[in-house]
């Protein structure tokens, strides 16, 4: 049998919209020969709906659409399995369940629910769903497919060292005898987790000799960004097929093909890190953006590294025609900076504007100097001018229907070396999950074949320009020795015991940094939304109270 595996880029309560790709896909298969075409998690509401779950309204409509896709697809030579929410028997105590529907020429085949409902990180299922208490294979067109929801995959005692349910859905359906194996997820993207979802699958298919398909979510919803990455196992863990990360796509294998064929091997490898994040960034700004109903952006560039890569990405994800930069000099602020940022405007095609706050400054500064005389100018006067520019940028953005993009990075928003209603105002913190090292890294991607991000603002020592002679340094540790301690501590939950011991770190830097992550969590909580490229970003995945004393 032909079966599709068809990635598409939903948007939530979207059902129109939805149901009109996966139509549209289904068409797509079935004129292939396909006889079964996949689609993902919670493909038909979009995932994850959040408290729209708690509305009856909302699930009302989903089993609306499910009648309208059970119609509309009723005249295709092609079977449709997705996703959808649908309400949950009042005894579960839970508004709905995570249900996958198989459709058949008009009818309904089977409704699977979820089993396994994530808890940890950006997952929080059990909120919202009840989970099944059971599963069944389904025979269709010869074959016994054994149908899972994403996480219902992800509990093999024999691949991970601690099993986080007392029950493995795989293992309770491969007492029924399937002969396929399928699992529709929404599974979010970051470093290294299409190598994790591969080596999983991949082990499960060799361990109980079935072939195995994947169909994964991809665009971006709010922080998330799905990479898609759809794939078909041979029983032996060969590829049979494999789809694009990071653009909606249709792929077709051969459920009984016994091996894959040697070109079908994974694109993604540990080099290409930064190709990845990068097309994960831009995917998640254009989502962000366009499914939000803006189209157009504005960047504050400063002429630094931060800047210049947020407007890279703005301009790859939307059109130089939709990206205006805007400079806002101050008498701090060095000639190299506003000559370097007219530079890169002019290498992306964007529009560059140049808004001088000199003199607005010194009417703040006025104006607030009966208060502050007998006081020395300290952090207060940089913060205001960042104050200053936020305000400017904001008063664009609502003339000109334009959401901001924020571009602090990530080793900024951990120690706070940011400003609230600053450079932290804005809809969008798109590299917010890169430290600063990961930052440059980046930025040579985007240099990889000819010079966009000039020169000049890669070798140049990072400065905010808010006093004379201004460093990065003067206030934090090198960038060199502060992004191995924020992974460490942020990401990896690592002491500053385990810290010191690893890198060998002086115990007092670590101890520094590790205080200004605890202090400044009051500012991570005010900021936009972060879009996700690590295991451990800032934002919904990472819960700390703001009033506390932790002991480091």
């Amino acid at each position: 049998m032909k079966i599709a595996l068809a990635q598409i880029n939903p948007t939530i309560g979207d059902f129109t919209g939805n149901l009109a790709k996966i139509l549209n896909a289904s068409k797509r298969a079935a004129d292939s020969g396909a006889r079964l075409t996949i689609f993902s998690e919670l493909s038909l509401c979009g995932y994850i709906p959040a408290d729209f779950l708690d509305k009856p309204s909302f699930l009302t409509r989903c089993q609306q659409a499910v009648e309208e896709l059970r119609i509309a697809t009723a005249s295709l030579p092609t079977a449709v399995l997705f996703g959808v929410a649908l309400p949950a028997s009042a005894s579960s105590g839970k508004p709905a369940v995570n249900a996958a529907i198989l459709v058949d020429k008009g009818q309904i085949l089977i409704e699977q629910h979820k089993m396994l409902l994530p808890f940890y990180d950006v997952f929080d299922e059990q909120r919202y769903f009840a989970p099944a208490t059971s599963q069944r294979v389904i025979e269709f067109e010869g074959e016994r497919l054994a149908v899972t929801i994403c996480e219902d995959a992800w509990n093999d005692k024999n691949f991970w060292p601690q099993q986080l349910y007392p029950i493995d859905p795989v293992e309770d359906l491969m007492r029924q005898q399937p002969t396929v194996l399928i699992n529709i997820s929404a599974s979010p993207f970051w470093h290294g987790k299409r190598e994790t979802r591969r080596r999983m699958l991949q082990a499960i298919a060799v361990r109980h000799k079935i072939p195995v398909f994947l169909s994964n979510q991809v665009g971006g919803n709010d922080s998330l960004i799905f990479d898609g990455s759809s794939f078909a196992l041979a029983a032996d863990g060969s590829f049979l097929a494999q789809a694009a990360s990071f653009r909606e796509d249709v792929v077709l294998a051969e459920s009984s093909a016994p091996t894959g064929p040697s070109t079908a091997q994974p694109v993604w490898e540990a080099n290409e890190q930064a190709e990845a994040a990068y097309q994960a960034l831009v995917l998640g700004t254009r989502d962000y953006v366009l499914k939000t109903g803006f189209s157009k952006v504005l960047v504050a560039l400063s002429g630094g590294i931060d800047s210049a890569l947020v407007a890279t990405i703005a301009v790859d994800a939307l059109g130089p025609q939709n990206v205006l930069a805007v400079g806002m000099p101050s008498q701090y602020s060095s000639t190299g900076s506003v000559d370097d940022s007219r530079k890169l405007a002019a290498n992306l095609g964007i529009r560059f504007e140049i808004i001088p706050i000199e003199q607005i400054f010194a009417q703040f500064s006025g104006a607030l100097q009966p208060l502050f005389k007998d006081t020395q100018p300290d952090i207060t006067e940089e913060n205001l001018q960042s104050r200053i520019r936020g305000t400017l940028i904001m008063a664009l953005s609502n003339k000109f229907s334009s959401l901001v993009l924020t571009t602090g990075n990530k080793s900024e928003m951990a120690v706070g070396y940011c400003t609230l209603y600053g450079d932290m105002v804005g809809a969008l913190a798109v590299i917010g999950d890169l430290v600063k090292t990961r930052v440059y890294d980046l930025c040579r991607y985007i240099n990889r074949d000819r010079q966009i991000i000039p020169e000049a603002i890669l070798t140049k020592a990072p400065s905010a320009e808010l006093r004379p002679g201004q460093k990065d340094t003067d206030s934090l540790p090198p960038y060199e020795v502060l992004d191995p301690i924020l992974e460490a501590y942020v990401e990896r939950d690592e002491t500053t015991a385990q810290i010191v011991a690893r890198y060998g770190f002086p115990s007092s830097v670590v101890e520094q940094v590790v205080r200004l992550v605890e202090r400044t969590e009051y500012k991570r909580q005010q900021a936009a939304p972060v879009l996700k490229v690590t295991p451990k970003s800032f934002g919904m995945g990472r819960r700390f109270p703001i009033a506390a004393r932790v002991q480091v």
